[in-house]
């Protein structure tokens, strides 16, 4: 299978053209990243998580924390190989570029979609959401994804850790 067919990419894909979730996109992406190449902050699954890092910041109006997302994005993406087939990777480098040039000027947000060129991956898209289908959010939740959603397994995870370390 083709690195990009794998269903947590298919999630990714999925978050962010159609649900605009770009929390979401982080959190399939950094556990895709986590089983490819973990603790490999250089790797392309890096940069694309990245990406909607930066798109969620740039929404909260967090300027300075997009505009970081967005720089790392773009250098992990601009020549990735594999991990942007079946995009338009110029497109999707002049997307992060642009991403970046409006959050400098600090612009209002302005969602896009990622530039799919392979009619396979639009399928196993199209396949994926025919499967599993999902129910819309609000955009307040949305944009404030990250305070609001059930934090108890974290808290317990971090927990955990510090007992460890004592």
């Amino acid at each position: 299978m083709h690195p990009l067919r794998h269903p947590l990419f298919i999630q990714y894909i999925i978050h962010f053209n159609f649900h605009e979730d770009y929390f979401e996109c982080h959190e399939v992406g950094e556990e895709y990243w986590k089983a490819v190449a973990p603790k490999d902050k250089m790797h392309p699954l890096a940069g694309w998580i990245q990406m909607a890092v930066g798109m969620y910041h740039w929404r909260r109006s967090n300027y300075p924390g997009a505009l970081r997302s967005f720089i790392r994005a773009k250098v992990k993406l601009a020549d990735a190989g594999i991990w942007t087939e079946g995009f338009d990777s110029k497109l999707l480098v002049e997307q992060i570029a642009g991403s970046i040039e409006a959050v400098t000027a600090r612009r209002e947000f302005s969602p896009y979609k990622l530039p799919i060129t392979s009619d396979e991956l639009r399928e196993a898209v199209a396949a994926y959401m025919a499967a599993n289908p999902s129910e819309t959010m609000d955009s307040y939740y949305l944009m404030h994804k990250h305070r609001l959603r059930d934090r108890t397994s974290i808290i317990n995870l971090r927990e955990q850790k510090k007992r460890r370390k004592l």
